[in-house]
């Protein structure tokens, strides 16, 4: 009889399928549902339990899409638009997330979607022109695609203080909110960070709390939302003609807000009570077109100065103790940075339970987490509940999770070392085979989300589905095509004020993080040059074909 230790280790089989697809987002559910219905057999791996992405994992109070609701929606399915009855202008994220659960059922994917599950690795074999993908639960996996829908805010950022471990009481990030949530009433809250979730937190933790401190880095400019039911005749017209209104759409710069679009003058030269009248109208609309009202505000530095002046004034009419409005007030130029949309974030500050703490280099730097609190400059705060909405590591950090190896068997790492370089958004030289959704190069973040997924799936559809035609086996983004792109993202960026301020869309929250503007301002002409590209014969792209079989 053979002792336990002569049995032969066991042989895990690999599962072979068309395409692995990474996260369960509005990316991964779209990517699933067109791969499934084009007869392709599909896995898709999901760290959480349920569909949903970045609307799962991010469920602190007052979370809410900072897109109109009517337009921050699938559109590839003319009764899903039809039959889906939004509630408000802004949807909060329960509403967007059982809209996606809703998604999921209606198209039965989540047969396709294992979850509670991370790929942990995926190398390119070079001989079978397959890739290797493993999981942390152990499965094994061999794939002519992987398509990474890992989404571009979903890689939560702590930053790195001295005794983060120590504190006693619940500490949690915005990004990963406990499911049974947070109780606040009563108690002693600090939070961490003033960028969109902190903004549209703080105002709803402050009604119950029995004191919250805000610990700010940065100022922000923000906008309000002006957020309000949503009309039931308003949401029957837009229905009656929802294709031309999402044509319409798609041709504004971010892919949304076409509605709300009035002939835009320039900003300079204006008298100042013409430029003061718009700038009011804009702000009670509400909203991220705030920044439409005139053509050049994003381009022309005086122009942007008087919008931000506008804002600045706004701060000192609604904060009633001039000190902190003088700290809310933000410097430089408005919209370089992401503006966040918010309800009655300044008139917070005119509560007795809330105080605003200058943490940056000029003021108290927060040096250590203590059982209690936090220790700041020469002040010791203590808390109950520790909030950290420090954000994400933006646009390349759920990629690079994934040890993803290419040719030779670099990995993406290694590749992007000096910063992320792509071909559109969508491939990279020594990646064969690989895609990603709304990658750095792409509109991504400056654009209706949904809407630039959808594009870049039906793109990453037609394809796979021009391969097959062809006989191809292989798709790669040639070196001098990554190049040209790259130069041609930089150029583009130079001509805004976008690359004028430390922010998020060039990794600047992340420390060593190179400093790169990751993505492409102006979705039309984006699309464009998509669809010119795959008319070309998807120029820029090279090509194996298939390997004879032997008989």
């Amino acid at each position: 009889m053979k002792n336990e230790q002569d049995r032969p280790e066991k042989h895990v089989e690999a599962v072979v399928v068309e395409a692995v697809v990474v996260g369960a987002g509005f990316a991964g559910m779209y990517l699933v549902h067109r791969l499934a219905s084009s007869g392709r057999t599909v896995r898709c791996f999901e760290a959480g339990s349920d569909v949903g992405g970045t609307w799962y994992w991010n469920r602190y109070p007052g979370a809410r899409c900072d897109v109109d609701s009517m337009e921050y929606s699938y559109d590839f399915d003319d009764e899903l638009q039809q039959e889906w009855e939004w509630t408000e202008r802004y949807a909060t994220q329960p509403e967007i997330l059982r809209y996606a659960q809703h998604v999921a059922d209606r198209f039965d994917l989540r047969r396709h979607i294992t979850f509670h599950t991370r790929v942990e690795r995926s190398v390119f074999d070079e001989t079978l022109l397959r890739w290797t993908v493993t999981t942390d639960a152990g499965e094994v996996l061999t794939s002519r695609f992987v398509i990474m829908a890992t989404g571009c805010l979903s890689s939560t950022n702590l930053p790195d203080i001295e005794g983060l471990d120590t504190f006693s009481g619940p500490l949690v990030h915005t990004g990963r909110w406990p499911h049974d949530g947070v109780d606040f009433a009563g108690k002693r809250v600090g939070i961490v960070g003033t960028g969109s979730s902190g903004i549209q937190a703080i105002p709803v933790i402050a009604q119950t709390a029995a004191h919250v401190t805000v610990f700010q880095r940065t100022a922000q400019f923000t906008i309000p939302a002006q957020n309000c039911p949503l009309d039931p005749e308003e949401q029957a017209a837009i229905k009656a003609e929802y294709g031309a209104f999402r044509e319409r759409n798609r041709r504004m710069p971010g892919a949304f807000g076409d509605r709300y679009q009035r002939p835009a003058p320039n900003a300079v030269g204006l008298s100042p009570e013409a430029f003061h009248e718009e700038m009011e109208f804009l702000w009670q609309q509400g909203g991220p077109m705030f920044l439409s009202g005139f053509r050049d505000l994003m381009r022309n530095p005086a122009a942007n100065q008087l919008a931000a002046d506008f804002v600045r004034g706004k701060i000192a009419e609604i904060v009633h103790n001039p000190v902190v409005a003088d700290r809310l007030t933000p410097t430089g130029m408005i919209g370089c940075k992401r503006l966040v949309v918010d309800t009655d974030y300044y008139a917070t500050y005119n509560r007795p339970n809330v105080t605003l703490v200058d943490v940056s280099e000029h003021g108290q730097p927060i040096t250590r987490i203590t059982a209690t609190g936090l220790q700041a400059g020469e002040t010791h705060y203590e808390f109950d509940v520790l909030i950290f909405a420090t954000g994400f590591d933006a646009m390349t950090g759920s990629l690079l999770r994934v040890d993803l190896r290419g040719r030779g068997g670099e990995s993406l790492a290694e590749t992007w070392a000096a910063g992320p370089v792509t071909y559109l958004g969508l491939g990279v030289t020594g990646f064969p085979n690989l895609f990603m959704v709304t990658g750095p190069g792409s509109p991504s973040v400056l654009a209706n989300m949904i809407i630039a997924t959808e594009q870049h799936v039906d793109w990453i559809m037609d394809c796979i589905h021009y391969m097959d035609s062809e006989g191809h086996a292989v798709i790669e983004a040639e070196r001098h095509a990554v190049d040209d792109w790259v130069a041609h993202v930089n150029s583009v960026a130079g001509r805004t004020i976008f690359p004028s301020c430390s922010s998020w869309y060039l990794g600047a929250n992340i420390p060593g993080k190179p400093r790169v503007f990751m993505p492409l301002p102006g979705f039309p002409a984006y699309v464009d040059r998509c669809q010119q590209i795959a008319a070309n014969a998807y120029e820029g792209f090279r090509f194996e074909s298939l390997i004879p079989t032997a008989s």
